[in-house]
């Protein structure tokens, strides 16, 4: 039996029967674009990520591009963030004429550096070419990024904080959600994430009634919400008085009724996540380079379980001879893709991120994995010299 790199269909077996009355229905509700298994969704989310608001929408790229719309982010403006993440934190940024600015990250969690953040945002001002706008904040692999420090550099410097927990929805630091700093977290239901659906979706979640009542105008093509509506007689759908340019991205209710019912599940899914992965770190941290490092007073959701080592691609070449799966995030920075290169880097450029994109590795990592097929992989990982 081979061994998956993130076996979804363990989690299907295991809560099964409820899911499958679940979707059936949503299916015969009829209601298949934001019905009733939405808002629902949409309040267990808000609950669970201890925000006043959540709003769904149809995937983790939409979420992070519906909040620099709300801002009316555009051309001179400047957007902070990391180039040691997926292609979709940046990639919004360019979509409104603004320009990325990539920080450098730390050497033991992964997550954006705020000394670096600081020197990036000075240098910014300093050439003024650019106006600092927004910083984009990566819950890099499943943990936060040190919320405290960023916040009060945004807030030093008036900038808007988005955290991108796409790979981190879950974590908390100082048992406090990302949210609790920032102006506006985001995330994406694809299915391998830790709180994944059956296809793509995604949400943002703030504490902000203003900013959320404008998302949700222009998550659906900028229709008319109650802020327009205030001494204004117009009595069919609202969406059909269109105040503002929007998008059009919905949570399908399908895949709203499958994250109900994963939304049960999840946290005794992180807890089952810490496990495995403090039991890889006492297994391994004699055998790599380096094993994951958590933030003091962080949880992390484990989205990937990620080491180190020198010769990460012939270990690579070594596990999947003796059946063991593994990925490489992130082998090329983004500052260092041909889709970036009229984007900026941060001052001394990004050492830290250009050592790491050599030498990290992903192993298996799932709520469901076993003891047994752990053991599997340790011992192949061990056995490499």
């Amino acid at each position: 039996m081979s061994i998956a790199f993130i076996d979804l269909q363990a989690q299907r077996r295991r809560i099964g029967p409820t899911m499958n009355e679940a979707i059936l229905a949503a299916v015969e509700g009829g209601a298949w674009v934001m019905g009733p298994q939405v808002r629902e969704f949409e309040q267990r989310l808000a609950q669970f990520g201890n925000a006043k608001h959540a709003l769904s929408c149809a995937n983790g790229t939409d979420a992070l591009a519906l909040p620099l719309m709300a801002w009316e982010v555009g051309p001179g403006d400047a957007v902070f963030c990391p180039s040691f993440t997926f292609a979709a934190t940046a990639e919004v940024v360019p979509w409104f004429q603004a320009e990325a600015v990539f920080v450098d990250i730390l050497p033991d969690t992964y997550n954006i550096d705020p000394d670096h953040l600081e020197a990036s945002i000075q240098a910014v001002k300093a050439e003024g070419r650019l106006t600092p706008k927004v910083v984009i904040a990566v819950d890099l692999f499943g943990q936060p990024a040190d919320y405290p420090r960023i916040r009060e550099i945004c807030d030093r410097h008036g900038l808007k904080l988005i955290a991108d927990t796409a790979q981190g929805f879950g974590c908390t630091l100082n048992g406090r959600h990302p949210v609790e700093w920032a102006d506006i977290a985001t995330t994406s239901f694809f299915p391998a994430k830790p709180l994944g659906c059956y296809g793509d979706g995604g949400a943002v979640l703030t504490n902000d009634s203003d900013l959320a009542e404008l998302v949700d105008s222009i998550r659906v093509h900028g229709k008319a919400v109650a802020r327009d509506l205030k001494d204004r007689t117009f009595e069919h759908d609202p969406k059909y008085l269109n105040m503002r340019v929007g998008m059009n991205s919905r949570l399908d209710t399908i895949q709203a009724a499958v994250l109900i019912e994963k939304l049960k599940v999840f946290a005794e899914e992180i807890e089952a996540r810490g496990r495995i992965a403090a039991r890889y770190n006492e297994q391994l941290k004699d055998h790599v380079t380096a094993v994951p490092a958590v933030i003091d007073g962080g949880v992390s959701v484990w989205a990937q379980y990620t080491i180190e080592h020198p010769d990460r691609d012939r270990l690579a070449v070594h596990l999947r001879e003796q059946g063991v799966p593994t990925a490489v995030y992130y082998p090329i920075p983004l500052h260092q893709q041909p889709a970036y290169a009229g984007h900026s880097t941060g001052p001394q450029g990004l050492r830290v991120t250009e050592d790491k994109s050599k030498v990290v590795i992903s192993l298996p990592m799932h709520a469901d994995l076993d003891e047994a097929t752990q053991d599997k992989i340790i011992a192949a990982v061990r056995s490499f010299s």
